[in-house]
This record gives structure tokens, sequence and C-alpha cells, in this order.
């Protein structure tokens, strides 16, 4: 017996109406990208480790660019999909894996930034999961997270996350 697979289209298929923009998705993605901005400036300015380590390189220049870079390149069109084939397509909300993987580590990583204050251990854990939430939100369902209002109290919680006259942030 021989089993011969059909070719998969190249592009989607002719059925799938295009991504059409949710009302006031472009206000809401760049409120995003601007709390990104502001969340990656303020992990640039806590304070650098006493002696140079890789975990004060990485907080300095790999994370902060993560942050800012996920929050800037949110796509509600990138949102959990049906594949050609049928198969559920896991949307990214626009980050890219790598992005992802930075922000993932967080928890991990902290241990080793023992020069920082365990307010802004908890402040940055909070800054990782609120920018990879945002992005999960955006690819289960993009139009609730939109529409109610989800995204942009979550950015507002980034912006409390990383305010910089709180106590404990002073640096």
């Amino acid at each position: 017996m021989t089993i011969t697979h059909l070719p998969v289209p190249a592009g989607p298929p002719d059925d799938v109406p295009p991504y059409e923009p949710w009302a006031g998705e472009p206000e809401v993605l760049a409120e995003a990208a601007v709390a990104g901005r502001r969340a990656a400036a303020w992990i640039r300015s806590l304070p650098a480790a006493p002696t140079p380590r890789p975990v004060g390189t990485w907080l300095a220049g790999a994370l902060p660019a993560a942050v800012e870079a996920a929050m800037g390149s949110l796509d509600p069109a990138q949102c959990d999909r049906m594949g050609p084939d049928g198969r559920l397509v896991e949307g990214n909300g626009g980050v890219d894996a790598g992005t992802t993987s930075t922000l993932t580590v967080v928890p991990c990583v902290l241990s080793d930034a023992d020069w920082l204050t365990p307010d802004q251990h908890i402040r940055l854990m909070a800054v990782a999961s609120i920018t990879t939430g945002i992005a999960r939100l955006l690819a289960d369902d993009p139009g609730t997270a939109i529409l109610h209002g989800q995204v942009a109290r979550m950015c507002t919680t980034l912006d409390h996350a990383t305010r910089l006259d709180h106590p404990g942030l002073a640096t």
C-alpha cells in the first residue's frame, strides 16, 4: 500500500479572511511599546554589580533589550489559529522564541544578582511576567485583551512595577 500526501498550499487558504485590526489596537500597541521602553530604562537604571559578572552584564543589556523588543513587537495577528492542515498553530503574540526565552529565565538568574534588593528582584520578576503575559494574552484572545482593556491594565501594572519613586527602587 502506498500513501501519498497531498501538497500543502504555500500561503493561507483562500477562505481565510485577512487580518483586520481591532478597534483601538494601534493605540493599545503604542501604549505597550512606550511601557516597554520605560521598563527597559528602569532595568538599565538598576545598580551595577560591584564586580563584573555575567549576570550583571545580562541585566544591563540583554534583559532590558528583550523587554523593549517584546513590548515593541506585540502583534495580535500572531494569535492561536488553525493551520491549513486543521491543526492548532500556537501564536506568540508577536514575540519571538529567543526574546521569550530571555524573559522566562529571569527567576533563575536573579539569585546571582545578590547586589540587588529583594524588592528589585520581585519587580524584575514582575516585569518579565507581565511582558510575557501580555504576549500570551494577545496570542490566546486578542479581541478580549484589547477591547476589554486587559493589555492597557497590564501596561499600567508594568509602569507601577518599575516606577522610580518607590523607596525600594531608589538607586
